[in-house]
C-alpha cells in the first residue's frame, strides 16, 4: 500500500467517513462514482465524455479563517509577534472557497499532526448561482 493511500485511509478513519454511509455529523454527502448514473437520468456517452474532459482541471481550494483591513502604515509596523485582529469570532466556521467562490463552511481538524477541514455546511448550487448574479 502506498504512503498516499495510507494517509488517505488515516484521514477517512479519523473523520468517520467510512462509517455513517455518506453522513458526516448530520450532513448528507453524495459520493461521486464514475460508474454510477445520476439520480435524475443516466448520462449519455456524449455527456460522459464532456464530464470526463473537465474532471482533471485543477482548481484552487482555500480555507479562510478571516480577514482584516489595515493601513499600509500599520502593515509596515508589523513584526514577529504582532497580532492582527480578524473580523471573525473564535469558534466560527471557516469559509471554504474554490477559485474564490464560497462553496462550504467547515471546522479545523488535526490528524497525525496535519491540519484538515471537516465540512459542516455545503452551499447549495442555487445559492452559489445567486451570488454570481
Amino acid at each position: 500500500m502506498s504512503d498516499d493511500q495510507k494517509l488517505a485511509d488515516e484521514w477517512a478513519a479519523a473523520l468517520g467517513a467510512q462509517e455513517g454511509a455518506g453522513q458526516i455529523e448530520g450532513v448528507a454527502v453524495e459520493q461521486f462514482d464514475e460508474d454510477s448514473s445520476s439520480a435524475k437520468a443516466p448520462l449519455s456517452v456524449e455527456e460522459r465524455k464532456k464530464l470526463d474532459s473537465i474532471l482533471d482541471i485543477p482548481v484552487t481550494i482555500t480555507m479562510e479563517v478571516g480577514h482584516a483591513k489595515i493601513s499600509i502604515r500599520n502593515l509596515l509596523q508589523l513584526n514577529q509577534g504582532s497580532v492582527i485582529e480578524l473580523e471573525r469570532l473564535a469558534g466560527e466556521p471557516l469559509d471554504v472557497l474554490v477559485n474564490g467562490t464560497l462553496i462550504a463552511h467547515g471546522e479545523v481538524v488535526v490528524v497525525n499532526d496535519k491540519f484538515g477541514i471537516r465540512l459542516t455546511d455545503v452551499i447549495s448550487q442555487v445559492e452559489r448561482i445567486k451570488k454570481l448574479q
